[in-house]
């Protein structure tokens, strides 16, 4: 079975520290809302879905400390990351159920199986266009560790694995925090599914050579037309498989869709430090004099995707703005 990325007992979050993965496995405790707010935005938590629970387990654990008020809490965890939309649903289907006075621990528990429940229908959904035998590429971590358990692009994989399906991953390695070589491999090497991590760069050669039959990636955030923000590098992804002829599958839960931004020219992007381009482990790469520039995300125009694997079905990009009309979430009131 897939990894648990997070769970909760009252007052208590634990969480797997991402930071450390592969190498050490280290479970963090926290208690108070400054340390979630910690954690989202030094990447310890990290996936749109995953943050999108930890937050609303943030909500749950500010509204046990005396003072703390609904607004001043989801203003915290509003500001540590800025293009994920689930973490801003999360924060508010919290806040809503402290607002009301309903007990936030419930709503908060209530909002992680309905992630878990979505990404088990976005596997049912997506198994089976991997039928067969299939080489899939992958870009950055959307497997179990950014979604709870399970994951939104690994889940179909793993249905399909599961149905008898021949698979073989290409992992991107996803500079610069190496989230495909750190996690993805290591998701896929815990349930012995086959794989190769390769360079980013690798991937046109590859989807070229025709050894790629699909690619499927998560997002972070789908706007009304079916644009989209993924880890850095999907955009190249998404290019290079279409002048190839190989489909490109966004798979995402409810959560990952925006009614409020009309095209992907609205979405927020965010920059981080330097450091993270800069240095590998700790360890300076660049000349001292150097400086870089850190976009964490990039947009894919809906022009790219050949589907969105959602937990109501296979989603066309025609079909996008009638999906997220129609998503049992709340929207974030800002």
């Amino acid at each position: 079975m897939p990894v648990r990325a997070l769970w909760y007992r009252p007052g208590t979050l634990f969480l797997i520290d991402q930071r450390e993965l592969p190498g050490r496995t280290v479970v963090r405790r926290l208690t108070r809302i400054g340390e979630v707010a910690d954690a989202i935005r030094t990447l310890t938590v990290r996936g749109a879905p995953a943050i999108g629970v930890a937050a609303a387990y943030g909500m749950a654990l500010a509204a046990r400390t005396r003072g703390e008020t609904p607004d001043r809490a989801a203003s915290v965890l509003r500001a540590t990351r800025p293009t994920a939309h689930d973490l801003f649903v999360g924060i508010e289907t919290v806040r809503r159920a402290w607002v009301d006075g309903a007990e936030v621990d419930a709503a908060a528990d209530a909002y992680k199986e309905r992630v878990v429940d979505e990404c088990h229908a976005i596997g049912r959904a997506g198994a089976p266009l991997f039928r067969g035998e299939k080489s899939v590429l992958t870009h950055c971590n959307a497997g179990a560790l950014a979604t709870v358990e399970w994951g939104t692009a690994l889940a179909p994989l793993r249905v399909a694995r599961q149905r008898g399906a021949r698979l073989f991953v290409w992992v991107d390695e996803t500079r610069p925090l190496l989230q495909g070589a750190r996690l993805t491999a290591w998701e896929l090497a815990r349930e012995r599914i086959p794989h190769a991590v390769i360079a980013d760069n690798a991937a046109g050669h590859y989807l070229a050579r025709g050894d790629v039959d699909a690619v499927i990636v998560g997002a972070d955030r789908i706007a009304r037309n079916g644009d989209f923000a993924n880890k850095i590098g999907t955009y190249e992804k998404a290019v290079v498989a279409k002048e190839n002829g190989v489909p490109f599958y966004v798979a995402a839960p409810w959560s990952t869709f925006d009614p409020r931004r009309p095209t992907g020219r609205s979405i927020p992007v965010e920059e981080r430090g330097d450091d993270e381009v800069l240095e590998l482990a700790g360890r300076r790469i660049a000349p001292r004099r150097s400086k870089a520039r850190n976009p964490a995300f990039d947009v894919t125009p809906a022009r790219f995707v050949t589907a969105y694997v959602t937990p109501g079905g296979i989603v066309r990009p025609t079909g996008v703005a009638e999906a997220v009309a129609r998503r049992p979430v709340p929207d974030d009131p800002r």
